[in-house]
């Protein structure tokens, strides 16, 4: 797109120019308008954020990898510029039978999965009925239940109950205190902070950012299937993994490692729950060198 003018994304959320400096694409599935930027050429990485995130977490990616692939970055439906259904249930399986539907109607093909957080289980689901992922570059994610596991219950229970719907709704507690203390390397500008705020400024639009964490349990049966799906993987899988992250630990990683021992892992150190932005140089260096082919270096 040309330098000189605002995106649509700019225009639509009121962010300074340059900060989203991608053409913007909508597709109608399922009754949602799904948002994606489409940049570059080559082979495909499917890029998809989590929660409290949008597409604007991979801006840095795409400029660091669109010379050699077609990178599409995906708004989940009620995040970023993606309009929900009406009466949308916002959970894990509902969000992947969207993107679902958008993967088959771009048509991608042997796609790479680029995804941490919720992203890796939606991303997943996706790859499970569409059969068009060929290659996994997974960020600290998971693929199967947390029933169980205290470290995760008490975090769903809490930001899933009501004294987590009451801080998503009222404070936007999620991007205005989990984001900045989740970094490790660097500190989250206050502009950063507002191109994540931006597409929840209507309470109205806030309650993914309470159901997602109710669903790290409530979906046992959902990621009970995506665990299978991964289990039976073979295609090429590599995992970009933050020493630092207070979600996901050393335990989810040999976990990961279980399901598919084909995977390489590049362990960031000093590294928090958002790698894209808190280590982008490594994160760019890592995912070259995994689509490249080279064995990664632990």
């Amino acid at each position: 797109m040309n330098d000189q003018q605002s995106s649509e994304a700019e225009r639509q959320l009121g962010l300074p120019e340059g900060s989203y400096p991608f053409e913007s694409h909508f597709a109608e599935i399922a009754g949602a308008q799904l948002h994606y930027a489409d940049e570059g050429d080559g082979p495909v990485l499917l890029m998809i954020h989590g929660n409290p995130t949008w597409s604007v977490l991979y801006r840095g990616l795409i400029e660091g990898l669109k010379e050699k692939y077609r990178c599409v970055a995906v708004d989940l439906a009620g995040f970023g510029l993606s309009t929900p259904p009406p009466n949308f249930s916002f959970r894990p399986e509902d969000e992947a039978r969207l993107l679902a539907g958008l993967v088959d109607r771009l048509n991608l093909r042997q796609a790479t999965l680029l995804a941490h957080d919720w992203g890796g289980p939606i991303g997943l689901g996706a790859a499970m009925t569409t059969g068009r992922i060929g290659r996994l570059c997974l960020g600290n994610t998971w693929a199967w239940p947390l029933n169980g596991d205290f470290h995760f219950e008490w975090f769903s229970k809490l930001m899933g109950g009501p004294i987590g719907r009451f801080g998503s709704e009222r404070y936007l507690a999620f991007i205005n205190l989990v984001m900045p203390s989740a970094m490790r390397r660097r500190k989250l500008s206050a502009q950063e902070l507002d191109l994540y705020r931006a597409p929840f400024r209507a309470f109205q639009s806030r309650r993914p950012l309470h159901v997602l964490p109710w669903e790290i349990v409530a979906s046992r049966d959902y990621l009970a299937r995506v665990r299978d799906f991964v289990a039976g993987f073979h295609g090429p899988a590599f995992f970009i993994w933050p020493e630092n992250d207070i979600a996901f630990r050393d335990k989810e990683l040999a976990r990961w490692k279980e399901l598919l021992p084909q995977a390489g892992v590049r362990r960031l150190p000093r590294c928090g729950h958002f790698p894209w932005i808190d280590a982008p140089e490594d994160c760019l260096t890592a995912i070259k060198g995994f689509l490249a082919g080279e064995s990664p270096a632990s």
